[in-house]
């Protein structure tokens, strides 16, 4: 018997008992849906970390004021100050661009309106290096902050909360500590980063935050870019060696501030995310060898209705190989069909939660490949021992079985 009508036996007695069938790869279509559902929000979760990386800049560094611990607990040491800025700014070599960062939490009203965000106090050049993009208005200048004018550009989510258009909010005023600023700038939306959303943030000139709300020259945090041609490692020696000396931190003594490179926790959060991910396709492909055990049961229970037809073929000169191969041919399409139907509903399942649960999801070609093989190796693998089985029969005891 040929190969080609090995296959259409195989696929007419499949037709045969269609609905035995479908029952019978239900667990293969669940196994490789869910492998293929769980790969993709991996894929996902991975491709966001990839853009927020892009957006933040892998050639920044952020430094942070140092901490200090009292019975246990940390607590944020300001040891930054608008001096340090200036000295890293004129002294470190590596160094293309210093943002320094003066933040405080305040109560913002407009109109009838009341907002709890983050106001930030910086540079000109903040939006430049940290990636960010106008949708309306314009940046503040080097002028408004040597004048120390009450300006201010807000994130891209806070139109929504005043109920109005980013075009239409640039010229309105907003209060601050009772001070009126007017907003001259409306920046696009940048996405959460971490446990901090930056849409809903307000920054202003770095003097007009230091003289006319903190009163302060104190720093949270100092963002610094990266020269071309230099390297982090030669960036962070640089910033070591120009803080050290302005904080007056003598030889052996720890620093009092830390500086933070966001590629290295971004690339440990993409290594733990892919890691997890792995761990969910693992525990999914479980219900691929539970499917394939239920294909090997349905098989041998195949066999047992078809051994008077097994004895009738054997006694027509058909070979064991080709008994074997045709129940080999049977459980493997069983399984290569349960993987297509699991394909398309694991592909249907990440497009839904992308769309109404919010989650980023990516199918990748590697993952249905890699699902839809997995499928036919558990049927050729689970059907191996009901084909031996029919192959073996004694052509003599088959034809007496009823």
């Amino acid at each position: 018997m040929s190969l080609f009508e090995i296959m259409r036996v195989a696929l007419e007695s499949i037709r045969a008992n269609l609905f035995r069938a479908v029952l019978t790869m239900l667990g293969v279509i669940i196994g490789v849906a869910a492998v293929i559902t769980m790969v993709a929000l991996g894929s996902g979760a991975q491709r966001a970390i990839d853009e927020q990386l892009e957006a933040l800049g892998a050639n920044l560094l952020t430094i942070n004021s140092g901490m200090w611990f009292m019975r246990g607990v940390s607590r944020q040491q300001n040891t930054l100050t608008i001096d340090d800025a200036m000295q890293l700014s004129e002294e470190a070599a590596h160094l293309v661009a210093v943002v320094p960062e003066m933040s405080i939490r305040e109560q913002v009203k407009s109109g009838n309106r009341n907002l709890n965000v983050s106001v930030t106090g910086t540079t000109p050049n903040f939006g430049e290096v940290q990636g960010f993009t106008l949708a309306a208005g314009r940046m503040f200048s080097a002028a408004d902050d040597a004048a120390r004018r009450r300006v201010v550009v807000v994130g891209a989510e806070v139109p929504g909360m005043m109920d109005t258009q980013p075009d239409l909010l640039v010229g309105q005023t907003l209060s601050i500590r009772s001070v009126p600023f007017e907003v001259i700038g409306v920046f696009e939306a940048k996405g959460a980063v971490g446990m901090s959303n930056p849409d809903d943030d307000l920054w202003m000139p770095l003097q007009t935050a230091r003289f006319r709300l903190t009163g302060e020259d104190t720093l949270q945090s100092i963002s610094v870019e990266v020269a071309p041609g230099s390297t982090i490692e030669q960036a962070m020696v640089d910033i070591e060696r120009v803080l050290r000396r302005a904080h007056g931190i003598l030889p052996g003594r720890d620093n009092d501030f830390a500086i933070f490179d966001r590629k290295t926790f971004f690339n440990a959060r993409a290594e733990a995310t892919e890691v997890f991910s792995f761990l969910l396709a693992g525990i999914a492909g479980v219900s691929l060898v539970v499917g394939g055990i239920g294909i090997m049961n349905i098989m041998l229970v195949t066999v047992t209705e078809r051994t008077r037809e097994i004895g009738i073929r054997k006694a027509l000169g058909a070979t064991r190989s080709s008994i074997m191969l045709q129940f080999l041919v049977e459980s493997v399409t069983l399984c290569a069909l349960g993987g297509l139907l699991g394909v398309l509903l694991g592909s249907g399942l990440s497009s839904l939660l992308a769309k109404f649960a919010g989650w980023q999801t990516f199918v990748t070609p590697g993952s249905v490949l890699l699902s839809f093989g997995f499928a036919a190796g558990v049927g050729l693998v689970f059907g191996l021992m009901p084909a031996r089985r029919a192959a073996s029969l004694d052509p003599i005891e088959a034809l007496r079985y009823e």
